[in-house]
């Protein structure tokens, strides 16, 4: 793999407009047209953890979702012409939670295109922890453009 093929955590907050709590991507670790591979890296440090099962910290399944998702946003974002498009989530199908996700774990979400249309897509994904599927789902999502772009915008 090239590194040419990785993304940063700087470049990630470049494309899309999550923040902290919320952004939920570390590291992009293959980037193609129709393919991405993503690492959030899971710590007890994290808000959650402090009020979902507190005795036995379990990642909340929306949050696993949402960083699915920015995984997915992340291959959207380099198509060409998308520069100043922000995604947004319409459709969650098929979602299914197959093992927890637990702080030390490395979440890892590989995502693939199944269908693009203009500015609307789907994209299957799924997430493992050591090798063992953790979650997946089919993700639609619309592409708009960025209220931190608008022309005109005082």
């Amino acid at each position: 793999m090239s590194e040419k093929n990785r993304v940063d955590i700087l470049e990630i907050m470049k494309r899309l407009p999550h923040r902290y709590p919320f952004l939920l991507v570390d590291r992009i670790l293959e980037l193609e047209e129709n393919r991405v591979l993503g690492l959030k890296n899971v710590t007890f440090n994290e808000p959650f953890f402090q009020g979902h099962f507190p005795q036995e910290p379990v990642m909340p399944g929306v949050l696993i979702l949402e960083a699915m998702g920015q995984v997915a946003a992340m291959m959207v974002l380099y198509l060409p012409g998308s520069e100043n498009l922000a995604p947004y989530l319409t459709g969650v199908e098929h979602a299914k939670f197959r093992r927890p996700v637990r702080p030390g774990d490395q979440l890892i979400t590989e995502a693939k295109a199944q269908r693009f249309r203009r500015r609307m897509g789907k994209v299957s994904v799924r997430a493992t922890v050591e090798g063992e599927l953790a979650a997946e789902a089919v993700l639609s999502f619309l592409l708009a453009e960025r209220l931190d772009t608008k022309k005109g915008d005082a």
